[in-house]
């Protein structure tokens, strides 16, 4: 590897996070938001009472979709997003519950503002890929 390409990996958002453990401390804390926070009670429904597997499997999304390892695709050969999703009514009121609760994810844990700016608009790009309504 050369040093441009050792800048490059080093200037994703997953390692400006601080790799793994920063990125599950951001992810558990966005489904405690999910949880409790009455406005996310929509989204809220559309999972199973345990949480912690699509905790699991966000976690392992956003890994390779911030550039760190590639997690997901690695363990179900697809970075599908759609088709997990298909099953629910997913609109602009749902997709702004789930930024409400990442946004304050995102200010809740130790993700730096650069991080946050950097974050802001792909993760509403994301969150608007699923709709379906």
């Amino acid at each position: 590897m050369d040093t441009n390409s050792a800048e490059v990996i080093q200037k994703t958002p997953y390692a400006l996070m601080g790799g793994e453990e920063p990125l599950r401390r951001l992810v558990k804390r966005f489904y405690e938001i999910v949880d409790s926070d009455p406005m996310a009670a929509p989204i809220r429904a559309m999972h199973k009472d345990d949480l912690g597997p699509i905790q699991e499997a966000l976690f392992e999304f956003m890994s390779g979709w911030l550039g760190g390892p590639a997690l997901y695709s690695e363990r179900t050969g697809t970075i599908c997003l759609t088709e997990p999703h298909a099953a629910f009514e997913i609109g602009e009121p749902e997709r702004d519950q789930w930024m409400h609760c990442m946004r304050r994810a995102l200010d809740e844990t130790e993700v730096s503002d650069e991080v946050k700016a950097m974050l802001e608009q792909p993760l509403l790009g994301l969150a608007d890929f699923i709709r379906n309504v």
